[in-house]
């Protein structure tokens, strides 16, 4: 570090008694009144001091006014350097900037947004080539015309005219127009992979709802298969009452919407009555009279009726 860029430990003393010219640098810099107290003083190197004024401007509680002063050698005039706003050790500051690719997320798009991906994303890898060369085995390709050139020469003993100009129906991307594959790019492995997971942890087997299911969406007659890999393991639900209507869900998930769960279960029936054999139990069939006597049980009056 060069002697320039060194601060020296004493500030000098007729920079650090420059506080009146200072204030008002700050002053004429800021708004009427928002300029306070004088609150101390650095030393930025020989002869250069900064002094810190209070900031009362709402909004920018705990930041400071640093108005820095220095002197020529050997000069008995301070003059001023610059005036500017800076944060003190208990400013409040604004959260720190994150770039907007790490800041957006799921759902923070809206009507008219446009999200721009990365050409390095990922996510992402080309889908076609773009190019109109024909394939190198093509029977238009340029090897295979200038071997067609060469068969021609040995037997005419003279070189074609022109060679018919490669067909735009042969080339690679009205194939790929034609198949409904011209795409720059499409979803790459990880790309796949990293769908897969949130769709997974949003509707898949682990969630409460799939937990507490009839069966599972791969038997379900609202789901709607989707193609290519990620058909294997997911569809679309089309359940309207389902709380994953119209998502991608897993093939393990399940809710009580399951179509083969029409059919309600059937209300509990009471066990049947016991009856113990083993033993008679005598009841009466009259009620006793008031005098008091024993009531007559059933065995009593059979006993009545046979003596008779």
């Amino acid at each position: 570090m060069s002697a320039a860029t060194t601060r020296s430990r004493t500030p000098d003393r007729l920079c650090a008694e420059a506080v009146d010219l200072a204030r008002s640098a700050a002053e004429e810099a800021a708004a009427p009144g928002v300029v306070g107290e004088h609150a101390g003083l650095i030393s930025e190197g020989d002869r250069v001091v900064t002094h810190f004024f209070e900031c009362k401007e709402l909004g920018y509680r705990g930041w400071r006014w640093a108005v820095t002063v220095a002197r020529a050698s050997r000069a008995k005039i301070v003059t001023l350097d610059e005036v500017v706003l800076l944060p003190g050790p208990d400013a409040l500051l604004a959260p720190e900037w994150v770039p907007w690719s790490e800041r957006l997320r799921p759902g923070d798009m809206g009507p008219g947004d446009l999200l721009p991906t990365d050409a390095e994303d990922l996510r992402l890898e080309p889908g076609f080539s773009g190019t109109d060369e024909p394939a190198p085995n093509s029977a238009v390709s340029e090897g295979m015309a200038e071997l067609v050139e060469a068969e021609d020469a040995e037997v005419t003993a003279r070189t074609p005219a022109n060679l018919p100009v490669v067909p735009s129906r042969g080339s690679i991307t009205a194939v790929a127009e034609e198949l409904g594959l011209r795409r720059a790019r499409v979803l790459s492995r990880y790309g796949l992979h990293v769908a897969a997971d949130r769709w997974e942890e949003a509707y898949g087997a682990k969630t409460p709802m799939a937990q507490a299911a009839p069966a599972s969406c791969v038997s379900c007659g609202f789901l709607v298969p989707i193609g290519g890999s990620l058909g294997q393991a997911f569809g679309v639900c089309a359940n309207e009452f389902a709380p994953a209507d119209g998502r991608v869900v897993s093939l393990t998930y399940g809710c009580g919407g399951h179509s083969e769960a029409a059919v309600m279960p059937k209300p509990p029936r009471p066990a049947p009555p016991v009856i113990d054999e083993t033993r008679v139990d005598p009841f009466p069939l009259r009620p006793a009279p008031d005098s008091g006597s024993v009531p007559v049980t059933a065995d009593e009056d059979s006993a009545e009726l046979g003596h008779s």
